[in-house]
């Protein structure tokens, strides 16, 4: 299984220079809790960080700081770790627990943003995988029935 089967193709994406406010916006207006932030060469996103709800409440609002006047350069994660999109998609869960992050930007060969793997998308391909489980127990215990009455 591949990362590129299972990434949101649909990435929520704000340029560096853009303020925290924009970027607070953007979160409201598109219903998540992050933005990759990216800088834009030959009309392709390439990612540099990512912003958080979290990191505007804690390394902005707590501190007072204005998010006008705040970029989502400097206000970003740093420490921006992304996986190719033909990783392997177990590789990719490794890197998410190992590193402790829940969002992980998916590139391609060139680095260009292609997509974004969520915890959320994992457990819902995950929930997807117990109930086939759970339709196959339930098919052999019918089955069973009818050939053993």
């Amino acid at each position: 299984m591949r990362v590129s089967e299972y990434c949101n193709r649909e990435v929520v994406v704000l340029e560096q220079d853009e303020s925290v406010t924009e970027a607070a916006r953007i979160m409201r207006e598109y219903h998540v809790g992050d933005v990759v932030v990216v800088r834009t060469q030959q009309g392709k996103n390439f990612p540099v960080g990512i912003l958080t709800d979290r990191d505007i409440a804690l390394e902005i609002v707590a501190k007072s700081a204005d998010p006008q006047n705040v970029s989502a350069r400097d206000a970003m994660s740093y420490e921006l770790v992304t996986v190719n999109e033909d990783d392997d998609l177990m590789h990719a869960i490794e890197i998410m627990r190992d590193k402790g992050i829940r969002r992980l930007p998916v590139i391609d060969l060139d680095e260009a943003l292609v997509g974004i793997l969520t915890i959320d998308d994992v457990l819902d391909l995950l929930s997807e995988v117990f109930v086939d489980i759970v339709h196959l127990f339930d098919r052999q215990r019918r089955r069973e029935a009818r050939t053993r009455p």
